[in-house]
Parts: C-alpha cells; sequence; structure tokens
C-alpha cells in the first residue's frame, strides 16, 4: 500500500512540474509584449520596460524560469498589476464562492446520477430506463448557462424563491450567501449528472450478472443487500473515478456559470483578468486550478484504497 501512495504522489508531481513549464511557456510565447498589453496603447516606452523589469522579463528565459519556479516554491504566484496586491492574495478572496458552488453542484449531480443509474440498471430495459438514459442525453446537451437563465426566468423572476444573481451584502450572514449558490449549483449539477448516471449504469450491468451477485440471491439474501452491498460496493471503483473528475472540471468549468449568476469566484476574477490582460492573475488560476485537479485525482485515487482491498496489494 505504501508504495501505491508513493507512486501516485510522485505522478502528482511530475504532473505539477509539466503543468508549471507548459503554463510559464504558453504566457512568454503569447503574440506580443505582455508588458505592452498589459499597460495598454497609451503607455510610453519607458512604462513598459519599467514594466518588464519589475516582471523581469528583460531577464533570459532560462534565468526567467528559474526565478518564476523559485517563487512558486516559496508560494508566491506573483502580484497582480490592476488589483495591486498578490496574486495568491486574490485568490483566496474569491475562493468560498467557488468552493461552495463546485460542493453543492457535485452533491446534486450525486444525488440525481447515482440512484437513478443504479435502478436504470436493475430495471434494465424497462420503461424506467428508456426515459432516465433519454433525460440523461438530454442534460448532456444542454449548455450549463443556458439552464442557468431558465432556471433564473422560473425561480427567480417569475416565483421570487431565489436571489436572480450576486452572493450578498458584505454584512451577509452564511445561509443568505448560500441561496444565492442553489440556481448555479442546480444547473451545473444537473448537466453534470448525465455522465455520473451513465457511468453508474454502465458499472452497474457489469456486476449485477457476476456469479457473486448470483450466489448471495441463491443464500437468500435480501435483494436490497444485494445490490448494494456487493453489486454497487463492486462497481463503484468506475464511479469515484468520474465523479473526481467531474468534480475538477466543475471548478475550472465555473467560469461561464460565475459570469451568468454575477458570483465573485474565481471564474470571475479569471474573466476580468483575460479582459484587462493582467497575466499574473491568469497564470496563478491557471496554476492553483491544475492543482487543485492533480490533487482531486490523488484524493480519489486514495478512495480506491477503501473501496477495494486489491488495490493494497
Amino acid at each position: 500500500m505504501s508504495r501505491y501512495i508513493l507512486q501516485r504522489l510522485l505522478g502528482m508531481l511530475a504532473v505539477m512540474f509539466v503543468v508549471v513549464t507548459i503554463v510559464f511557456i504558453i504566457v512568454r510565447i503569447a503574440p506580443g509584449d505582455p508588458a505592452a498589453v498589459m499597460l495598454g496603447p497609451d503607455a510610453t516606452a519607458q512604462d513598459v520596460a519599467s514594466l518588464r523589469a519589475r516582471l523581469g522579463l528583460d531577464q533570459p528565459l532560462i534565468v526567467q524560469y528559474g526565478i518564476f519556479f523559485g517563487q512558486l516554491l516559496r508560494g508566491d504566484l506573483g502580484e497582480s498589476i490592476f488589483l495591486n496586491r498578490p496574486v495568491l492574495t486574490a485568490l483566496a478572496e474569491r475562493a468560498e464562492p467557488t468552493f461552495f458552488l463546485t460542493l453543492f453542484s457535485i452533491l446534486i449531480a450525486g444525488l440525481i446520477a447515482i440512484p437513478v443509474g443504479i435502478l436504470s440498471a436493475y430495471w434494465r430495459g424497462s420503461l424506467f430506463d428508456q426515459v432516465a438514459t433519454t433525460l440523461a442525453m438530454l442534460a448532456a446537451s444542454i449548455p450549463s448557462f443556458w439552464l442557468g437563465l431558465l432556471l433564473i426566468q422560473f425561480f427567480a423572476v417569475r416565483l421570487g424563491l431565489f436571489p436572480v444573481s450576486g452572493y450578498g451584502g458584505p454584512g451577509a450572514g452564511l445561509f443568505t450567501r448560500l441561496s444565492h449558490l442553489v440556481l448555479p449549483a442546480l444547473s451545473l449539477g444537473v448537466v453534470s449528472s448525465a455522465l455520473i448516471l451513465r457511468f453508474t449504469r454502465a458499472s452497474m450491468l457489469d456486476v449485477l450478472n457476476d456469479d457473486y451477485v448470483r450466489t448471495a440471491r441463491s443464500k437468500g439474501m435480501g435483494e436490497v443487500r444485494v445490490v448494494m452491498k456487493h453489486a454497487f460496493k463492486n462497481a463503484l471503483i468506475p464511479v469515484l473515478t468520474v465523479i473526481g473528475l467531474t468534480a475538477a472540471l466543475l471548478v475550472s468549468g465555473a467560469v461561464v456559470t460565475e459570469t451568468v449568476f454575477g458570483l465573485p469566484g474565481i471564474g470571475n476574477l479569471v474573466v476580468s483578468a483575460v479582459l484587462r490582460r493582467d497575466y499574473p492573475v491568469i497564470q496563478g488560476a491557471l496554476l492553483i486550478v491544475a492543482a487543485l485537479y492533480v490533487l482531486i485525482n490523488f484524493l480519489i485515487d486514495m478512495l480506491y484504497l477503501l473501496v477495494d482491498p486489491r488495490v493494497r496489494y
């Protein structure tokens, strides 16, 4: 088991090294001078030269990479040009809405997809199965921002049950802020549930007719216990994998949804940084999202140890 964990840790570090290198290269090979783009067309040559020196862009490329890597090891992602504060601080201030939005979205997706996927596989070929798979294909084809606009129109504008946008005022309580996340989390969760449902159904179909399931039935074990304890537990590995990938994609894919609902999250910050050409913020956000993606996959690999004893050996 320790060898398994060590391999995953080394793999995680290798992936992050590649990501850091790619992010560094992308920013440096982008067309135009980053300093001139950030300052705009009205900047003087002296202003551009000053910013280049401040960002270290006047150094040789290998020196820039060494400085960049050394800053990352110290937890320094640079300083935002327009916000005049460290990038890590700016991202941390916007992390709460994105974190809760991702958490609620994956919970909604799991609560919809896993029970429906299990029942769909158990009643394979039935009307329930056909309706479930059809709705899953429909949900997978719906853009989350379009669904979000429909939810706003119906639940917020017409019924007035939830806020239209925003995240509450500066002094808003936790319940008020979480109420602003219901509609965006629902729009993301419904769309994300389609993939989880299909994987759950396919994985359950692979194990429902296995020998150990038939043996459990022949011993007189209850059908619910057979399905949940024997079938679903052995079908959980692919389901955990797709849930982890979905959670990672939600972290990086909530940009449009946060913009539609006016949430002050990391996605909204990235959109603003792109419009302002604030390269340090864009670069830092890419690295943070990549690190979260790798971390989530590592945690899923650790869950394999609890779900499947064979992984430990």
